[in-house]
């Protein structure tokens, strides 16, 4: 199929090139506006405990939660001085009712409640808004904040919501400095790489085409459904990352087959593409599916957040998969040999090198499987050792934490601690109770722990809310296990549902337990089928899946060590939250567990053509390491700053998902395929082509093997017993 799309592309490149390109500038132009359609949240559950609570909250009193507490602030003014309680009460006259639900001003509440600092220099309101999820909360947010502003006070607003805010913000302008940081940088590196300035253009071209062309189909999603703002980080990393990536394994295996060519000859670039498409193009189609097929898991889970994610990542895929087998082959027909037009010095007078059976990687290969036990014995227990601290993580949700200490949210957070402390809190509604229901609750519910106070703070008819406090962060561990015991607590009569933010948390890692398995299943199962109609064996798929397992955990265990236990915490200026957001290892799990496969495919597909080509299981792997060493060290090394920019993201959970893909493609790229895959598929010798007789019938049949326009003398492979 893909020989026949080369032949193609070889007689039609320049009707390709401008259809191709027309494309492109309407997706460019259409996905302009992307940003203006995106939603803000995206981080509740729908249909849990805690959406539920909020639901029948709202339904029966209104939201009355603390959204968002605005501090009023003076070094001369006192909270009692007509001057200072004038203009807090001002700002409190000029909040829009439809985006306020309620507000408690400081001068309005009970001394007990706390909302005046000891020294009375400073005071809090208050405010619940107005909406029924997330992202009409932020909605309301983003219209009442530029309105909270005191005259001749200082003005800092805390919340969940300004923590939410300020993370959006904080995003779209590292998404911004990542870009401006990344794409110099990797035609700087291509340059190095191929020596010719034209060819290091191309796998930026094609990542500016993965990057338009994604978000004209993020913005198409958001006509039928939700997508956050975060899927355009992972439209950007995935699209530019794995664009580079395609390019980079097409230009490479162009410029070789072109090389092998006379000068003279006319078609040599049409011949070229053909074996090229048929060889490296079959490589991106099936690296592009299994990738976006990884990302697709994400779909499974209910929360917006999880879902954009895979919108984002599989748009991203695809449209750089499409890129690397339509635009970039019609332009390589059409530029030919002037592909190395531009050479830079060290490059000049010398000819494309063509890689050869022999070389450092071929002999590092072999050095492998002369020992095949022991370098697989050391780089399990390497792995096992990296990946360690992942066994005492703990988890939880985003705080003001995650972002810079001098975000005006962070900011914000940290003053609190002035009136008393940080103070977490629960809503529970009650209904179907009568009084002495709903008076057992709140002498259970206060004693979870000595340091809750619950008291009822509205009620209407046999319905209550219950108010449930206590000092220290909502998302301690502390906190999650008193949620979970206020969960626990059966009321007399009725029903109780829990609410909060800590309520949100403790449920959002309920769900993500109860999805996560079927996530596995899929994605390995769809592995498994991809992997066989490529290769025709089911060993190799279940090696690529340990392989990828080993990478994976190792990557977890240094995000552990790093973001959760709180090292290098100074060296990459963020400060420990003590846990992981726990939506950060799924996204891990989708994205790495993808990109493994990329270049898992890529050396296979070397190695299946040198196994069809010679029956010996050492000479293929050998020869595999030998032909893509070099490609996939690069590759790994551009995808490697495209990610290294995206952590140096002031958002914490950004820069967790930064180092930790980072991490991973390191391991995968030398540890996992110089050392592991080598040493494995020595070991397994003719076992690594086995599959039942049946499906190697039908794969024989119908499977998508390579077909070159010029193939090599093969011999019969010998059977597996």
């Amino acid at each position: 199929m893909v020989d026949r799309w080369g032949r193609l592309i070889a007689r039609r490149a320049r009707l390709v090139l401008v259809v191709g390109v027309l494309l492109v500038a309407g997706a460019a132009a259409y996905g302009v506006g992307v940003f203006g359609a995106l939603s803000q949240g995206g981080f509740d559950t729908p249909g849990s405990e805690s959406a539920r609570a909020l639901e029948m909250e709202r339904e029966a009193f209104g939201n009355r939660g603390a959204d968002v507490v605005a501090i009023y602030s003076d070094d001369d003014l006192a909270a009692d001085d007509p001057e200072f309680r004038e203009a807090v009460a001002e700002v409190v006259q000029g909040l829009p009712a439809d985006a306020v639900a309620q507000v408690t001003p400081y001068y309005e509440a009970p001394p007990e409640a706390g909302l005046v600092t000891a020294d009375g220099h400073a005071a809090q309101v208050v405010i619940a808004l107005d909406g029924a999820s997330q992202d009409d909360f932020l909605v309301s947010y983003e219209e009442v904040e530029p309105l909270l502003e005191a005259d001749g006070l200082r003005t800092d607003v805390a919340g969940s919501y300004a923590v939410y805010s300020d993370v959006n913000h904080q995003t779209e302008e590292d998404l911004q400095r990542a870009e401006l940081i990344s794409l110099p940088l990797v035609i700087l590196l291509a340059l190095v790489i191929f020596g010719s300035a034209v060819a290091a253009s191309m796998p930026a071209m094609v990542g500016v085409i993965a990057l338009v062309g994604g978000l004209g189909v993020v913005r198409l999603l958001t006509t039928v459904t939700d997508v956050s703002v975060f899927s355009i980080n992972v439209v950007s990393v995935l699209g530019i990352g794995l664009a580079i990536d395609y390019a980079l394994f097409v230009v490479s295996r162009f410029r070789e087959e072109l090389a092998r060519l006379p000068e003279d000859d006319p078609d040599a670039s049409r011949t070229a593409i053909r074996i090229t498409l048929a060889t490296a193009g079959r490589t991106v189609l099936f690296s592009g599916l299994t990738v976006a097929a990884s990302l697709a898991s994400l779909l499974l889970f209910p929360q917006m957040f999880l879902k954009s994610m895979g919108y984002g990542g599989v748009a991203a895929v695809l449209i750089a998969m499409l890129a690397a087998l339509t635009i970039l082959p019609a332009t390589l027909v059409l530029l030919g040999r002037r592909i190395d037009g531009g050479r830079m010095p060290w490059r000049r007078g010398r000819p494309v090198s063509v890689e050869d059976d022999h070389g450092r990687w071929a002999a590092l290969a072999r050095g492998v499987m002369r020992r095949p036990v022991t370098v697989l014995a050391l780089t399990v227990v390497l792995l096992l050792v990296v990946a360690s601290p992942f066994l005492g993580v703990k988890w939880g949700s985003v705080d003001h934490r995650v972002l810079p200490d001098d975000s005006p949210s962070y900011i914000a957070a940290e003053k609190l601690a002035d009136f008393g402390g940080e103070t977490s809190r629960a809503g529970v509604v009650l209904t179907g109770v009568d009084d002495a229901a709903v008076q057992s609750y709140v002498a259970d519910a206060a004693a979870v722990t000595p340091d809750a106070a619950a008291e009822v703070t509205a009620r209407d008819g046999d319905t209550a809310l219950v108010g449930v406090t206590w000092p220290g962060s909502s998302q301690a561990e502390a906190s999650l296990d008193l949620v979970r015991d206020l969960q626990a607590i059966e009321p007399a009569a009725g029903e109780a549902l829990v609410g909060g933010i800590t309520a949100e948390t403790v449920d959002l890692l309920a769900s993500v337990g109860d999805h996560l398995p079927w996530m596995g299943a899929v994605v390995v199962l769809v592995m498994f089928v991809l992997l066989f109609v490529a290769f025709g064996s089911l060993v190799l798929p279940l090696k690529a899946v340990v392989m990828n397992v080993f990478s994976i955990t190792a990557s977890f265990g240094v995000v552990t060590w790093i973001f959760s236990d709180g090292n290098l915490s100074g060296l990459l200026d963020f400060e420990p939250q003590g846990f992981l957001d726990a939506t950060n290892p799924i996204l891990m799990l989708a994205i790495i567990f993808g990109l493994s496969m990329d270049y898992e495919v890529f050396l296979l597909s070397r190695v299946r053509e040198q196994w069809d080509a010679t029956g010996s299981n050492d000479v293929a792997v050998a020869t595999g390491v030998q032909k893509t060493g070099r490609i996939i060290t690069s590759a790994a090394l551009l995808l490697g700053v495209v990610i290294g920019a995206f952590s140096t993201s002031g958002v914490v959970f950004m820069k967790m998902l930064g180092v930790g893909m980072l991490v991973a493609l390191l391991i995968d790229a030398t540890i996992v395929r110089a050392l592991m895959v080598p040493a494995t598929m020595k070991l397994l010798g003719r076992w690594n082509w086995w599959a039942p007789a049946p499906m190697v019938r039908w794969w024989e049949r119908y499977g998508f093997r390579e077909e070159i326009a010029e193939p090599a003398v093969q011999r019969q492979p010998e059977r597996v017993p």
